[in-house]
């Protein structure tokens, strides 16, 4: 059953408020809850015919109907599920309308040797037919975390994909040979475009931690990805092709025990952060608005926000550098997920937790 919040908020204080803190304004906004119960749901996508796509990370595949009820999409690939681990992304081929084919990316192997995995499908009903791997990390590692696993196309029909470091190889993000670290850009079919930085290889970009927010803007071209810091140190990186952003030669975080990772928080040759988080929010799940319902948010990034439990809003100006910063749910208090913005304008968010949501946010 959906349920439904209006976030009534004092508009003179809150008007105040904000332009004391960054000169911006939120409207009121409605949320709507649009299926609960489902186990750590990570990744939304918008079928044409308004259904709606949502991965569980243990490894289910659900759809929102349209007339609320939720079901589940069979014949989804073994995952391998455990803490981090487990299935991830959901994105819709660009000619998904007359082709039918989604992709996944999700954890797969054992605890001693995994790796992010991506598969294609096509969508048959409720099943999912004529699956295939087109792409398997490597060097497979241990452990269950730092997968990445963000997808999105570019405006050329190629795919690319956030890989984590995995955690105690974090040197391998400097390894232009080593899949972690990374993103990826590849043909829709799992080859490797010929004009890639690297020949040979699918990698795209280097030098990252674990990346699971990546956004492309469709009015700009600009492709956007945030990743997860140590103790501090979360970042928001306009990606460029064969770039190298930092980790962990250069980071403006400590190591989990305060320890010191690096003596550079910059370093010749190494890009910058366009955003900087210190303390970590711990971002995940982003989204360039462009739409109708929120006209005051074009342009803007859209980040979810685990520990911080928040949606924020980074206002970029015309270079893209960040003007400004809001907290656009102050009422909402849960571990954010994924962010979408539906193709009506409304964004779209899941909740990460045992009995999380898919929460569609309109204004009031």
């Amino acid at each position: 059953m959906r349920g439904t919040i209006v976030l009534k908020l004092p508009r003179l204080f809150l008007g105040l408020l904000l332009a004391l803190l960054c000169g911006t304004t939120v409207a009121a906004q409605t949320i709507t809850t649009m299926a609960k119960g489902l186990d750590h749901p990570w990744s939304l996508a918008f079928l044409p015919d308004g259904r709606v796509l949502v991965t569980e990370r243990p490894g289910r595949l659900r759809i929102i109907n349209r007339d609320g009820s939720l079901g589940t999409i069979e014949g989804v690939p073994p995952v391998f599920a455990r803490s981090q681990g487990g299935l991830f992304d959901v994105v819709l081929h660009p000619r998904f309308a007359d082709n039918q084919t989604l992709y996944l990316s999700y954890a797969a192997g054992t605890n001693a040797a995994n790796g992010t995995v991506i598969a294609r499908a096509r969508l048959e009903g409720r099943r999912l037919a004529d699956l295939e791997v087109i792409w398997r990390n490597a060097p497979l590692k241990a452990g269950p975390v730092h997968f990445g696993g963000r997808m999105a196309w570019l405006p050329d029909a190629t795919l690319v994909m956030s890989t984590g470091d995995g955690f105690d190889y974090r040197e391998q993000a400097q390894v232009k040979s080593s899949g972690l670290g990374k993103i990826v850009r590849l043909h829709a079919d799992g080859s490797f475009p010929a004009d890639n930085p690297f020949p040979g290889s699918a990698v795209w970009s280097y030098g990252h931690r674990n990346p699971q927010g990546l956004a492309l803007d469709p009015a700009t071209g600009i492709l956007w990805a945030h990743e997860h810091g140590p103790r501090g140190g979360d970042e928001v990186n306009r990606i460029e092709k064969g770039r190298n952003y930092g980790w962990p030669v250069a980071t403006k975080g400590l190591d989990y025990s305060g320890a010191t990772i690096s003596p550079f928080k910059s370093y010749p040759g190494m890009v910058e952060p366009r955003v900087v988080w210190i303390p970590s929010i711990a971002p995940s799940g982003l989204a360039v608005y462009r739409g109708a319902m929120f006209p005051e948010w074009n342009g803007s990034l859209i980040v979810g926000a685990l520990a911080a439990q928040e949606v924020r809003r980074v206002v970029l100006d015309a270079g893209g550098r960040e003007l400004s910063q809001e907290r656009i749910l102050p009422q909402l208090k849960a571990r954010v997920r994924d962010v979408r913005v539906a193709p009506d304008g409304a964004l779209w968010l899941t909740t990460d937790d045992a009995a999380g949501s898919v929460l569609r946010v309109t204004p009031r």
